[in-house]
């Protein structure tokens, strides 16, 4: 099942969405903002079935170094040829008036010079999580799209999506009572060969990659910014796949009003996303609050008990976000999860990485 917007608005949850999202205008449908998608890998295989489903989004360029794959992609997806590039090329989508914006959906270390790139050619910049691999390149990042007058929201996805933001809902209207504590945790076995634990390419291990949505997560769950980190990694598997990055991180975080979140995540075995929630008045659970489909919300609170499943699919995830980038470049708004939110949580991971004794 795939979300158009009068569906997200049911699910949003008596205004939820609200807090995240800006009014939606159901009258009459956006002008469908043009996407370059660069890199045609994993995750833009579920960005580009998205856009099929959105009333404002449409696919219109492709970047990537693998000509036959793009031209395949291209056909599927009604692209014209002339509107595939290269990485020795991209700067030409400048003078492409199809494109509006891009969808960066490369590895981690070039988040941040295609976004710069983009920018120039005068191109909005929707960008995958992590924002990039260093505080630096994310200040750069904000500060190029500033300069060109370019919007850049960071694909935080749970921002968008309604079993989040119905968890986010129950804890502001104070159904828990004072939130004490949370937990979170997000990991997978990573196979033999992926890019994601080669240092230069990811940054980092799986705080990077998976454990950024539970990191992410107890702070719009909190409402808060942490003003303490402490955190430990270290490797078990000692079979070549972690000699550049780490294979597991727990980390715990204070908060202001005094909560406390402990968060783990790893590369060493399939570790389900979840966040649960303490409070004085009851508790709230997300199971496979991370992932694209299966989202599962049980609570206890004040004599209520809840068990919510939700229906949605894969790729519904991706058309809230799009459309929600879509309505802010088309209407001058600034997206929920505009750049500061990602340079805020490479902040957070500096902060881990050094707690753990691990430079970045």
């Amino acid at each position: 099942m795939t979300l158009t917007r009068r569906d997200f608005a049911k699910l949003g949850a008596l205004g939820l969405a609200a807090q995240f999202v800006p009014t939606l205008d159901a009258q009459a449908p956006e002008k469908r903002i043009g996407f370059a998608v660069i890199g045609i890998g994993r995750i833009a295989g579920h960005f580009m079935p998205a856009t099929l489903s959105t009333t404002n989004c449409r696919l219109t360029g492709l970047v990537s170094g693998h000509r036959d794959k793009a031209e395949s992609t291209a056909a599927k997806y009604g692209v014209p040829q002339s509107s595939i590039y290269n990485y020795d090329n991209f700067d030409d989508i400048a003078h492409n008036p199809a494109i509006d914006a891009v969808y960066v959906a490369l590895p981690n270390s070039m988040h941040a010079e295609y976004t710069i790139r983009a920018a120039k050619a005068g191109k909005h910049v929707l960008c995958e999580k992590p924002m990039s691999t260093n505080v630096a390149e994310a200040e750069s990042m904000i500060a190029a799209c500033k300069a060109a007058n370019v919007k850049l929201m960071i694909a935080y996805r749970c921002h968008y999506e309604p079993t989040n933001l119905k968890a986010v809902r129950l804890i502001r209207e104070g159904a828990l009572g004072q939130v004490q504590a949370i937990e979170s945790s997000f990991g997978f076995n990573i196979a033999p060969g992926e890019w994601r634990y080669n240092k230069k390419l990811a940054g980092g291990g799986p705080v990077f990659d998976v454990g950024i949505y539970s990191l992410n997560a107890c702070r719009y769950l909190t409402g808060e910014e942490p003003d303490h980190i402490t955190a430990n990694t270290s490797v078990i598997d000692h079979d070549g796949r972690f000699n550049e990055v780490e294979e597991n991180c727990s980390w715990a975080m204070r908060f202001p009003s005094g909560i406390v979140a402990s968060c783990s995540t790893t590369y060493g075995a399939n570790m389900p996303g979840y966040f649960r929630v303490y409070g004085s008045k009851g508790w709230l659970q997300v199971d496979n609050a991370f992932v694209y489909e299966g989202l599962h919300l049980r609570a206890e609170y004040k004599g209520t008990k809840l068990d919510e499943l939700n229906p949605a699919r894969d790729p519904s995830h991706f058309v809230a976000e799009g459309e929600h980038f879509s309505h802010c470049v088309q209407n001058g708004l600034e997206p929920k999860s505009a750049g500061e939110e990602g340079l805020r949580d490479m902040r957070y991971i500096t902060e881990i990485y050094r707690s753990a004794g691990i430079s970045i």
